[in-house]
């Protein structure tokens, strides 16, 4: 749902300063949800000590430095957010690159600056290692053999993934490290976004068993991420708590094994970020097809992929007109593609919501569009990217601007002869 301090006349009013389409973020939902799991702690009176951002699902830099002020810190997958965590004030010695394999500029970075690797493929030990970093011990991302997520394109784990070193690699990979004269002091599992407690606890007793391969190195465990969120009305919160109860076990059985402390981190990405933001678009038009009736407006799957990727539902509304009675529409973009919908199903089935009548220059708002909304934005059909606006303590400023016509034609106008 969207957070309660923005208002429908918050919302209004930043539309009409700012224009459509609009995403707003609330810095309040931010560090709420960093402080939650900051806080979080077991029955053994531990907590994760560390919960480092996955910031693929939004990494404008002021959503960056809202969850580094309260004490989060970074993943990176590509050189970009390497480049992204820096520019926020992230210590490069504390962000991490998690990836399946490395770029030219990628693997430029970490040889260059202390960033730690996770490293998800058995060749990036040699080509890592080849390139003689600043740091020679590393954290392995483990494909236990299963995955699970909202989607079967979202689920990380398993033979139909290429995420991860499989399970069955590690002895080997093991010797192979201490060759390479590696130190693997850390390991990792995601099995996917929006899994649930049964398959998230089944990826720490993988862990577990991973661990005894790494014995005399290991120092940290990682739970991952994938922390589901309601997106319905009628569905109930995540409870990170049992979560935290499984793997604190986990690690309590692997300290005793070994002898020693072990540092735990969460790698939570939607979870901090998508309850705090809405995506504003402008109603231009409402026509019918046979019995389907279409609102249109002019925010589409280039600023919002996720229903027309997989399904996924955004509970919509119309700013100032719930109070009215409501009718089945179907709610579009302006892309001449015919995924261009935001209510539909798995596998694009067409579906209506109920919705007060729109007039024509009316704000509609989806909500919980703040991960893998304005991150996986594009140009397609040559449309702008969105402006981005941030409110805290009820102020707005605005975290990116608007796309200008200069901005999108100007690199190929300079290269015309």
């Amino acid at each position: 749902m969207k957070p309660r301090s923005l208002s429908d006349a918050l919302l209004q009013e930043l539309a009409r300063e700012h224009g459509t389409p609009l995403f707003v973020y609330d810095a309040a939902v931010l560090r709420s949800r960093a402080r939650e799991l900051l806080d979080l702690r077991s029955a053994r009176g531990r907590g994760f000590d560390v919960v480092r951002y996955a910031q693929k699902a939004n990494p404008n830099l002021s959503v960056l430095r809202e969850l580094r002020a309260e004490g989060c810190r970074v993943d990176a997958v590509s050189a970009g957010e390497l480049r992204r965590a820096l520019a926020a004030g992230f210590p490069a010695q504390e962000v991490l690159f998690c990836a399946d394999l490395f770029d030219r500029d990628a693997l430029d970075l970490l040889a260059r600056e202390p960033f730690q690797l996770n490293a998800g493929s058995p060749f990036m030990l040699e080509q890592y290692a080849r390139a003689n970093p600043p740091r020679r011990d590393v954290v392995l991302r483990v494909n236990p053999g299963f995955g699970h997520g909202h989607d079967r394109k979202v689920s990380t784990g398993g033979e139909l993934s290429k995420h991860g070193i499989w399970h069955a690699d590690l002895p080997a990979l093991a010797r192979e490290a201490r060759t390479l004269g590696l130190d693997v002091v850390g390991l990792h599992v995601h099995i996917g976004s929006g899994s649930d407690l049964e398959h998230l606890s089944r990826a720490a007793r993988a862990l577990v068993e991973a661990a005894t391969h790494f014995s005399q190195t290991l120092r940290s465990l990682s739970a991952g991420g994938g922390l589901p969120i309601p997106y319905r009305a009628h569905e109930p919160r995540f409870d990170p708590a049992p979560l935290l109860e499984v793997w604190d076990s986990a690690r309590s059985e692997l300290e005793g094994r070994l002898g020693r402390a072990l540092s735990l981190e969460l790698e939570p990405g939607r979870y901090l970020v998508a309850e705090a933001g809405v995506l504003l678009a402008t109603v231009r038009g409402v026509k019918s097809a046979g019995a389907t009736e279409y609102v249109l407006v002019d925010a589409g799957f280039h600023n919002l992929v996720r229903p027309a990727m997989y399904g996924a539902h955004h509970e919509i509304s119309v700013l100032g007109r719930d109070a009215e009675a409501r009718t089945p529409f179907a709610v579009a973009g302006p892309l001449c593609e015919s995924a261009d919908v935001f209510t539909q199903s798995k596998g694009g089935a067409l579906e209506t919501r109920p919705l007060p009548r729109p007039a024509v220059g009316d704000v509609v708002c989806f909500h919980d569009a703040g991960a893998y909304a304005a991150a996986m934005g594009s140009n397609y059909n040559s449309q702008l990217l969105a402006a981005e606006v941030m409110v805290h303590n009820g102020r707005a400023r605005v975290v990116r601007p608007r796309q200008t016509w200069e901005e999108l034609l100007r690199p190929e106008l300079d290269s015309l002869e």
